[in-house]
Parts: structure tokens; C-alpha cells; sequence
């Protein structure tokens, strides 16, 4: 029997609190249409940015870094020097393969869902700050909104993937 494309059909994830079980999907959501759409993108394609828009390296940037903050933020810890250059480097063409950056969002989705697993329920209301400001938002806001940020760049860069490739030919 086939199981559904949609990760949040196929049931709960093990082992996952049931408040999370949201965020875990859309993550493995993402991982998996990231996995299936950029398996053999052009390299040379990476960096363009078509009308404008993002380049498909930056998504790819992107939504590992803010998922790595946004969980950050959530254990009440304050960003690294690593993890700043990180954000400040976001965008900027590298040498870096496709596959090497699919890899670090694999591991970083990873990270994420051993996170939410470790979460203690009663915890999700506590308030914590975000960014330098200290923006009061909560464990459960920045959690959601990891999966929901995530998701929202995971349509930009399959869209951006797509237009790019059609431009090839």
C-alpha cells in the first residue's frame, strides 16, 4: 500500500509530544520535497536569481539558518558569533555543491525534530526573546513559526528551481 504524499496523513511521529506533531510534519514535509525536487539540480543554476528573486542557494541557506536561530531562540540562548556569520553570509554565491547544502538542511531538520521531541509541553507557553531586541514570543510561537517559515520557503525555492530550469531549457 502507497502512504500518502503528505507527511501529516501518514500518522504521528514516534516518539514526537502530540502539540508538536505540526511542526515535526511540516519539517519532514519540507525535507522530503527538498530532497525529491533539487536530486540532480544544476550547480551552475544555484545563484541565479530570475526577475529578482531569491536564488535557489539562498533558499537553501535560508531555511537551514533560521531553522538553526529560530530553535535557538526557543532553548532561551542567544545566537553565536558562528551562527550570526551564518545569517550575514546568507545569499552570497559559494563554492558549496547542491548536494552539500541539501545535506546540511537534512541535518538541521534533524536537529530540529531531536529539539522538539526533548520539549516538554508544559514548556510552550514560556516566553522567550528573540533577536538582539529580545522580541517577546514564546517556545511554541517560534516552534510553529520554524515550520511555518520553512514552509513558506520551501514554495519560493521550488518555484525559483522550476523557473530556473525552464530558462535553461
Amino acid at each position: 500500500m502507497n502512504q500518502p504524499l503528505e507527511v501529516w496523513l501518514r500518522g504521528p511521529v514516534p516518539a514526537m509530544p502530540p502539540l508538536l506533531q505540526p511542526v515535526a510534519h511540516a519539517l519532514l514535509q519540507a525535507r522530503e520535497e527538498v530532497n525529491a525536487q533539487l536530486l540532480g539540480f544544476p550547480v551552475g543554476l544555484l545563484w541565479q536569481t530570475p526577475a529578482g528573486v531569491a536564488s535557489v542557494g539562498f533558499h537553501l541557506q535560508h531555511l537551514t539558518g533560521v531553522l538553526d536561530r529560530l530553535l535557538t531562540y526557543a532553548r532561551a540562548e542567544s545566537l553565536s558569533p558562528g551562527q550570526q556569520a551564518a545569517l550575514a553570509a546568507e545569499g552570497k554565491p559559494t563554492s558549496v555543491s547542491v548536494a552539500e547544502l541539501v545535506q546540511a538542511f537534512n541535518e538541521q531538520v534533524d536537529q530540529a525534530l531531536d529539539q522538539l521531541r526533548n520539549t516538554d509541553e508544559a514548556t510552550l507557553t514560556e516566553v522567550r526573546g528573540v533577536g538582539r531586541a529580545q522580541v517577546p514570543s514564546t517556545v511554541l510561537g517560534l516552534l510553529m513559526h520554524a515550520a511555518e517559515h520553512t514552509m513558506r520557503h520551501l514554495g519560493q525555492l521550488l518555484v525559483t528551481a522550476r523557473v530556473v530550469r525552464a530558462e535553461q531549457g
